[in-house]
């Protein structure tokens, strides 16, 4: 029931386009958090590369979100990338973000 709740977060976030609602930094968020939650760390990193292409400023809850869907993923190769473009983006890192970082190492066993 979870997934599919996650999957209809996604569904819904698409639907913005279509009905020419703008989508910003906190519709982006949002589903970037529903997407890590579901475990679908594929669609969260699709939206975070779509939110440069589309100009949406990515904040620190953006790269937090981003680093725990590939954590979650085990993705941390990935995930220590981003906790990285943090820093080379002058986006502040918080408590949320080293965590996600540091349990992906974990994950990864690094």
């Amino acid at each position: 029931e979870k997934g599919e709740q996650r999957a209809q977060a996604l569904q819904l976030f698409r639907e913005m386009a279509d009905s020419r609602v703008e989508r910003n930094t906190i519709t982006y968020n949002a589903t970037i958090s529903a997407c890590k939650k579901g475990e679908q760390w594929v669609h969260a990193l699709q939206l975070f590369r779509e939110m440069a292409d589309s100009r949406v400023e990515r904040n620190t809850i953006t790269y937090s979100a981003a680093v725990s869907a590939c954590e979650k993923g085990e993705q941390w190769t990935q995930a220590l990338q981003f906790f990285r473009e943090m820093a080379d983006s002058r986006v502040e890192r918080n408590p949320i973000s080293y965590c996600a970082a540091i349990s992906a190492c974990e994950k990864g066993e690094q």
